[in-house]
């Protein structure tokens, strides 16, 4: 069942979202060679507890892992494509790309959003394949709105990848979102036939985050159960917002 948020609830949301974009835009700014991803977690879980926030990542239970997850933080580098663990032996160099992804809940609602940031500078192509990333978000978000059909998301993030050369992760799908982490519907960035693909309605909220390969989309998930990367070793970036279906178009709640 898709929850629709009322008003009131949405400010809540709101709330939250903003408290993840703060943490993102700190983090952001840190980024830089010789850095460790443990250093971003110590400041990330700081920021969240003094805020009155709770992280939500932390303690969550992932039954394909087995286990709940160990940090505030996902710090997937390069090839990793999401779930990355924070490593005080994590060192970032030059030419790296880093997708940090949080969430917090505050007063009962989550938000939950990821950036991918380069350390230092970064090739060409890198610099293509987060743009692309980015844009593609940009342009789903620009299809929540009362009427849209779910697909018509989904559909925007694979036709920008694909005809820019990319191809998109199909193991891990964006999700509803409210009073918890992951609520329905799952949402694809594909558009995936044997799914649902109900009507977007007012009240809706949506957490969108393509997840890119520069190379093909099959992923793997490496031996400590958790970090997936690309199979091919290509690099992978990752972006994400949470959304909410209002009758004046999109409302991004995590971001100003």
């Amino acid at each position: 069942m898709i929850v629709r948020k009322t008003a009131a609830e949405l400010e809540k949301m709101r709330c939250s979202g903003l408290l993840v974009w703060k943490v993102l835009q700190e983090l952001a700014g840190l980024i830089q060679e010789g850095i460790s991803t443990q250093d971003l977690e110590v400041v990330a879980e700081r920021m969240f507890r003094e805020a009155g926030g709770r992280p939500a990542f932390k303690g969550y239970y992932v039954p394909a892992a087995g286990a709940k997850y160990p940090c505030v933080l996902c710090t997937s580098v390069n090839e990793e494509i999401v779930h990355g663990m924070p490593s005080s032996k994590r060192i970032l160099k030059q030419g790296d790309i880093v997708s940090i992804d949080t969430g917090v809940q505050l007063d009962g609602y989550f938000g939950d959003a990821a950036i991918t940031v380069p350390v230092g500078e970064v090739s060409e192509p890198v610099r293509r394949l987060l743009k692309v990333t980015e844009e593609a978000l940009e342009l789903a978000i620009g299809q929540v709105r009362p009427g849209n059909r779910l697909f018509d998301v989904c559909g925007a993030v694979e036709r920008h990848v694909v005809s820019n050369g990319f191809s998109v992760v199909r193991e891990y799908v964006g999700h509803g979102i409210g009073t918890q982490l992951h609520e329905e519907p799952q949402i694809p960035n594909y558009v995936d036939r044997k799914s649902e693909n109900p009507r977007l309605k007012e009240g809706m909220v949506l957490a969108i985050e393509p997840m890119v390969n520069a190379g093909r989309p099959e992923s793997l998930v490496l031996p400590d159960r958790w970090t997936a990367i690309a199979k091919d070793r290509s690099y992978s970036a990752h972006f994400e917002h949470c959304v909410a279906v209002t009758a004046n178009g999109p409302w991004v709640l995590t971001r100003p």
